[in-house]
């Protein structure tokens, strides 16, 4: 029988629509472990182009992906990756985009591709009209996600690093709180040789040599090329080691103070640049040297090697997207092209870490309008939600008061102090603490650059005692309700903010960090304490409190005893003492026990080493009743 024409125009149109849905499921490639909190990547495979092609692939294109498992939708930025493999290859053209995701949920999972292009679609505040990508526009699937294997540490375990309108960032997995300690130096960290296209003005690149010893065979899946990364993973290692949960790095800084770190591409050779750059009265760099919305793939995706290995050993990852020699460089300050596809690039490629933050700013003095669209511009584009935090110089944190509340999206600050003993850290702390509180939107707050800029925390041979900076900096920071802090090496110490690439310069002080960490995160309920130094007395100290039930005392050196207000219930409290010096377990000194009835009751005096600074825990305690 001969059909008629018609119905053999339909069985082709039908044949070629099923032939084309089969190949499709071949130009989405799913990599990665298929497990909760484990980063999921998209391969898609794409236009083909490059990092210079006349159409930017990174502002000309725009690739969303939508991810949903029953109630829970997440529209992730997609991003531009060469072949796909850019860290090895150093690729600079290929037909492959990618979307990373890190699914909370276990299930199946189905996904929707958005691929559209235009003049400047990827920041564009609408694309409804844009025209499509080929057929990958609109292309669904699904996927499967079952729970994690991973253990202690490895944030995997944990879940993502939420702010969940408390003083406190929660794991989302454990639901436990998180105390943050760690460093905010070098810098200049990513300012490292083993990158692609790195750069040496200044003399100021890395080479983390005195680290190669700590590289761990574990590490070996994130090197690249042959044996490159080893000596940065190495040191991230030893952080890790010492039980430090946070590092920081610039992620910008052209005309700024290292102006190593960028990724974008140069128009001209890099001994031009670093010729350039390496004098500090040249500060147009930004505007003759860069092709501001071209970036390089292949480096981008060799620091995603260095953040993908620290998210296994547990690190929180502080990302400052500016410093104040760089925050107004792009569209001449006022937020527009290139700083959008700068954050959206962020995003895109960093944006699924579980445990981190977006600084929007070290030392940051832009107009505060500038700071609202920015912070605006993030929480929006940023799928997950990450704390959003903006560091201002230690005499300007006024502008703060902008800030607060409902007067933007921040979520909390990263306090600049400047007194050379730390003591304007407590107060601080107390200060924005109480401040953000009073607005019903309580900030959580970390000090990441504490003690006088030129010195701050000095190398083990300089002070090995460290005394200054833990009484006033790590306990006063802790005891003031602070969820975390990290050291700043002063700009003119040996190992400094610029030119540190030994993190062992301070190893006698890493295990009193550890012995802080230990103690809060063992010994107290400290998301459900609050600043009480007002219930001391006779004695120089801060109190930390869950009243009636638990208390913490700092006793600072040279005091000998102290006195609490413990109220009239009547009840008992126990009294044992930690050394902050050294650790090691809880002790009783000259009393073990103190009854609440009604003024401040006498402490006791330490165990040992009275003068010394000691951690006083009273709390209710059922061998003492009740």
């Amino acid at each position: 029988m001969k059909h008629p024409v018609w119905f053999r125009l339909l069985c082709i149109v039908l044949f070629s629509h099923s032939f084309f849905s089969c190949t499709q499921q071949k130009e989405v490639g799913i990599e990665g472990e298929l497990k909760k909190w484990h980063r999921i990547t998209l391969n898609i495979e794409g236009v083909e182009t490059n990092e210079l092609a006349a159409e930017n692939p990174f502002l000309d294109y725009r690739l969303d992906v939508t991810f949903t498992n029953g109630d829970k939708t997440y529209i992730v930025p997609g991003f531009y990756a060469a072949d796909g493999n850019a860290a090895e290859t150093s690729a600079t053209s290929g037909n492959i985009w990618q979307a990373r995701f890190t699914p909370d949920a276990t299930g199946k999972w189905r996904y929707s591709i958005s691929f559209k292009k235009g003049k400047g679609i990827a920041v564009a505040d609408s694309f409804e009209n844009a025209e499509s990508v080929g057929s990958i526009d609109g292309e669904r699937g699904s996927f499967s996600i079952v729970e994690t294997d991973k253990t202690g540490r490895d944030n995997r375990a944990k879940g993502r690093l939420n702010y969940v309108g408390e003083s406190y960032l929660k794991f989302e997995e454990t639901g436990k709180y998180f105390i943050k300690l760690g460093v905010d130096a070098p810098e200049n960290l990513l300012g490292y040789i083993d990158f692609d296209a790195s750069t040496n003005a200044l003399n100021l690149r890395k080479n983390w040599e005195p680290h190669a010893k700590d590289f761990a065979e574990e590490a070996q899946p994130f090197v690249w090329q042959g044996n490159k990364g080893k000596n940065l993973l190495g040191a991230i290692n030893y952080l890790a080691f010492e039980e430090l949960n946070a590092f920081s790095f610039l992620t910008f800084n052209v005309d700024g103070d290292d102006r190593n770190i960028f990724f974008y591409l140069l128009k001209k050779p890099i001994s031009d640049y670093e010729k350039y750059a390496s004098n500090k009265k040249n500060i147009e760099a930004w505007e003759t040297f860069f092709h501001k919305t071209r970036l390089d793939v292949s480096k981008l995706d060799q620091w995603e090697r260095i953040f993908e290995y620290a998210e296994t050993l547990g690190m929180f990852l502080h990302f400052k997207t500016n410093e104040t020699e760089t925050d107004h460089l792009m569209d001449k300050g006022v937020f527009g092209t290139e700083g959008k596809l700068y954050y959206r690039e962020l995003i895109a490629r960093f944006g699924h870490h579980l445990s981190m933050n977006w600084n929007l700013g070290e030392e940051n003095d832009q107009p505060t309008e500038e700071v609202l669209k920015v912070a605006h511009y993030v929480k929006r584009l940023d799928p997950y939600n990450h704390h959003r935090v903006l560091h201002t110089f230690p005499n300007k944190d006024g502008r703060y008061e902008d800030f607060i509340g409902d007067k933007s999206p921040l979520t909390g600050a990263s306090l600049q102090l400047s007194d050379s003993l730390f003591t304007d850290v407590h107060p601080r702390v107390l200060k924005w603490r109480e401040k953000s509180n009073a607005t019903g939107k309580k900030w959580a707050l970390s000090v990441d650059e504490p003690g006088k800029a030129n010195i701050a925390l000095l190398p083990d041979d300089e002070d090995s005692k460290h005394d200054m900076a833990r009484s006033n900096a790590l306990w006063g920071t802790l005891m003031a309700g602070g969820f975390g802090l990290e050291w700043y090496f002063g700009y003119s110490s040996p190992n400094s903010d610029l030119t540190c690439e030994d993190f062992r310069s301070r190893d006698l002080f890493w295990d009193q960090n550890s012995y802080a960490l230990h103690f809060f995160e063992e010994q107290l309920p400290f998301w459900e304490m609050e600043p009480a130094d007002y219930l001391i007395k006779g004695g120089k100290g801060f109190c930390f409190a869950k009243k009636d039930e638990v208390y913490l005392v700092y006793l600072q050196m040279g005091a000998e005893t102290i006195s609490l207000d413990l109220g009239n219930s009547g009840n008992t409290f126990e009294i044992k003492w930690f050394d902050p010096r050294n650790g090691g377990e809880m002790m009783y000194g000259s009393l073990q026990s103190v009854k609440s009835n009604g003024g401040t009751r006498f402490l006791g005096y330490p165990p040992k080493e009275i003068k010394k600074d000691w951690i006083i825990k009273v709390s209710r305690d059922k061998k003492f009743g009740t």
